[in-house]
């Protein structure tokens, strides 16, 4: 009697085959209305309307309930009893909370980093800083605060630490947010190329407390930006 086998053989025996790996569409929905509320095309506040969106989607609500629930466990969405899903607002203590962590995250990656090849490290954060300086030059604040962005990304992952990298992952949806929020205000261009380039030499020169002051004064000045000063003195 042949036994039976679930998987597949050649002469030599069974297969030693890989998986696959599809993303699915809650995942591909999540995504984009992801991107939406970092954007924000889904602004705050905003209550998200199941049939609608399934009917743009081209989907099912069971695929997109799903997919909005991740949201929801992100921190994006809110859910209130017997009215729906709303994008969150950023309230003033939790974007003070967010800079305090991104704070935490990245003074312990250039720790790490003032450890190993300094120098490569700069040459990569170098040439994000000049993606900054080119946005800065042509007035192009949307491209600076995706550079921004990037470059404080790519500081944490030349930490080499995947779980400083996943700890930053979770920052980085609202970061941006954030960062949406503060390219609409008067921040001269010049500063924030300024200040990442200070940044850069202090990765150079392997300037392990030069970097955490300027790390702990570039999310000060963002803060002092993004809350009013009445609020952020309340609140310290």
């Amino acid at each position: 009697m042949r036994a039976a086998d679930d998987g597949v053989r050649s002469e030599q025996g069974p297969l030693s085959l890989v998986r696959v790996s599809r993303q699915s569409t809650p995942s591909l929905i999540a995504g984009q209305l992801r991107s939406a509320i970092t954007d924000g095309v889904l602004a705050p506040g905003s209550q998200l309307g199941e049939a609608e969106l399934a009917a743009q989607f081209g989907v099912s609500r069971g695929p997109l309930r799903e997919a909005m629930q991740r949201l929801v466990q992100e921190g994006l969405l809110r859910s209130e009893h017997n009215r729906g899903l709303f994008v969150i607002s950023l309230e003033p203590e939790d974007v003070r909370d967010i800079y305090t962590a991104r704070a935490a995250v990245e003074r312990a990656a250039v720790s790490l980093i003032v450890k190993g090849d300094r120098h490569a490290a700069a040459d990569q954060l170098k040439a994000v800083h000049d993606d900054m300086v080119l946005a800065a030059e042509r007035g192009d604040r949307a491209g600076l605060s995706d550079a921004d962005l990037r470059f404080h990304e790519t500081l944490v992952g030349l930490s080499g630490s995947p779980r400083l990298a996943r700890m930053h992952g979770t920052l980085i949806v609202e970061t941006r947010m954030c960062l949406t929020a503060l390219q609409n205000t008067d921040r001269p261009s010049t500063d924030a190329v300024e200040e990442h380039g200070e940044l850069v030499e202090a990765v150079r020169a392997g300037d392990k407390r030069r970097l955490i002051r300027l790390i702990d004064a570039h999310m000060d000045d963002a803060l002092r930006r993004l809350i009013p000063d009445p609020v952020r003195r309340q609140g310290s």
